[in-house]
């Protein structure tokens, strides 16, 4: 890398490349691989677990003082009242990895305030690194990555996850797909998310969305995305998606087109959601779904209400929540007072 990175992003990347070669090593040997379920179809491996405790190690030697929220340790790590908070996904994609399909990726964010200032995806099998600081572009290696030019939905490349959890509203996604399909030149469902949203930023897709993931999943593509002059909110638009379980990107002009597609669900979404969480009412939560649950209720009940109306997303203003009291939709702190 020729350009000159961020102290904190050089620390991200050392990160993610350690986390990186435990994967590319237990990928070798894939059939001694230890292997738990945190629900139906949801794995979660023991390459995970080793993953995401290197990570933390590599970034609490250099920053002590600064919080965690992980994937598979939540905010067991760390300062819990840091105004600097990594967001990490130590294998995204881990049932491609566990049955050797090579799509996978580590993704570390540094959220500071709630705003993600810090963004790495690695994708070990390729060697590829996507990374981008706030305010400086996005990168792909030693390349400048931009979001590509194309304008009309029907020429453009979709990218989409499935539903795949116990609750998941199956039929309600089929009827998304199929509209969206009908609407552009062809869809796609690699599986990784965060790679997803870094394929947005490239321009390999025109466009990305999904439903049901997790701040971990989306903080680091959310920058490398704006940064690459892309946009990313919710199905209406809005930036406050990180916790809303539903997530649209593109270029501008199809993201403006892919949002008017799905905001129709959008509500329709929250109200299967809390329906089939009435339904399992009882039932023991995963570790992931306990998590969102802490996270909701540290949210503060004074919290400003989501504008109605669509809203354009500024260059750089994907916002991720670090602490129980910072919401998403805070605004950007004054470029005076950022220390990056």
């Amino acid at each position: 890398m020729s350009q000159a990175l961020h102290p904190m992003l050089n620390i991200a990347i050392k990160a993610a490349r350690a986390a990186g070669a435990i994967i590319n090593r237990a990928s070798l040997d894939l059939d001694i691989l230890r292997i738990n379920t945190k629900g139906p179809n949801d794995f979660v491996s023991e390459v995970d677990q080793a993953a995401e405790q290197v990570i933390i190690e590599t970034l609490l030697q250099a920053y002590p003082g600064h919080g965690i929220l992980a994937e598979e340790s939540g905010r067991e790590h760390g300062a819990r009242n840091s105004e600097y908070v990594w967001i990490i996904d130590p294998l995204d994609g881990t049932t491609n990895f566990i049955h050797g399909f090579p799509v996978y990726a580590v993704s570390i964010a540094l959220a500071h305030r709630g705003v993600v200032q810090q963004a790495v995806v690695y994708d070990p099998s390729r060697n590829d690194l996507f990374y981008a600081t706030r305010g400086r572009g996005a990168f792909l290696n030693d390349r400048r990555l931009r979001v590509s030019k194309r304008t009309r939905l029907q020429d453009a490349l979709i990218g989409t996850g499935f539903p795949f959890r116990r609750g998941d509203n199956f039929k309600r996604y089929m009827k998304m797909f199929e509209e969206v399909m009908q609407q552009c030149a062809g869809l796609r469902r690699p599986g990784a998310a965060a790679l997803d949203l870094c394929y947005v930023a490239a321009g390999y897709y025109d466009g990305f969305f999904e439903t049901g993931l997790n701040p971990w999943d989306i903080a680091a593509g959310s920058l490398i995305i704006t940064e690459a002059g892309g946009l990313i909110g919710n199905f209406t638009g809005e930036s406050d998606y990180l916790y809303q379980r539903e997530v649209v990107a593109g270029s501008p002009r199809i993201y403006g087109q892919l949002v008017q597609i799905l905001s129709p669900y959008s509500r329709v979404i929250k109200a299967d959601e809390a329906e089939g969480a009435a339904a399992e009412a009882g039932a023991q939560a995963t570790p992931e779904q306990a998590l969102a649950d802490s996270l909701k209720a540290e949210a503060p009940a004074e919290a400003p209400a989501p504008k109605k109306g669509p809203v354009r997303i500024r260059k750089g203003e994907a916002a991720a929540s670090s602490t129980g009291t910072d919401t998403v939709n805070q605004p950007t702190p004054p470029a005076e007072d950022a220390p990056f």
